[in-house]
């Protein structure tokens, strides 16, 4: 009788575990990157792998990338968009294969990695005195273009000087632009002041403020 029983377990168990592998009314579903694909169901997004098994449960903060045959969250280089929101204004960062995140949300734009690195907008905080009459520090946001690793360090300054920014959901409706772009290893071109492009290798930049 105790062979039955647990015979009878066995039996359930493997018919859950045959259940939780069905994965029924999706809406989209993306090509395989990086061994992950997206699914998307109800308006969030998960990732299965190539057993039909979801690694990244169902979450609304991934970002996703316009292809031709669709928008959807993507992995390069073991990294993936996220974004969350701040009184009312978006900042990026990015989670692994495993739905961790390793690198916080804490940029204004982002792009996707591409061997091993990608183009963010880093935002910094200067303080430039004291408001005495409402004993306020005085502070002003800029931000930069900048090349991140996969650890989220930056490796060089696209843009030295900056661009002003003022942190209300008034006046950031939508995330400021990246306007560098990468066009090969070690090479960007830049976009500047002149709406001209300038050709810089990273040898050549910042790799600090």
């Amino acid at each position: 009788m105790k062979k039955g029983v647990n015979l009878f377990t066995a039996l359930l168990l493997f018919s859950a575990i045959i259940c939780a592998q069905t994965i029924e009314n999706i809406d989209y579903i993306s090509d395989f990157n990086d061994g992950l694909a997206a699914i998307k169901k109800n308006n969030q997004w998960a990732f299965i792998n190539k057993e039909g098994d979801i690694v990244i449960d169902f979450r609304n903060d991934l970002v996703t990338t316009k292809f031709n045959d669709g928008d959807f969250p993507i992995f390069y280089n073991e990294r993936c968009l996220i974004k969350k929101e701040h009184e009312g204004i978006s900042y990026f960062g990015y989670i692994d294969t495993y739905g961790k995140t390793v690198i916080e949300s804490q940029y204004l734009n982002a792009y996707n990695f591409n061997n091993d690195e990608a183009i963010v907008l880093v935002l910094i905080k200067q303080e430039i005195g004291e408001n005495e009459a409402l004993g306020k520090n005085i502070v002003y946001y800029r931000y930069y273009e900048a090349v991140i690793d996969i650890n989220g360090h930056v490796k060089v300054y696209l843009t030295p000087k900056g661009f002003n920014v003022v942190l209300d959901k008034q006046h950031l409706r939508t995330p400021p632009k990246i306007t560098s772009r990468r066009i090969l290893d070690n090479l960007y071109a830049i976009l500047n002041d002149n709406k001209k492009w300038t050709i810089q290798t990273i040898k050549d930049l910042p790799i600090y403020k």
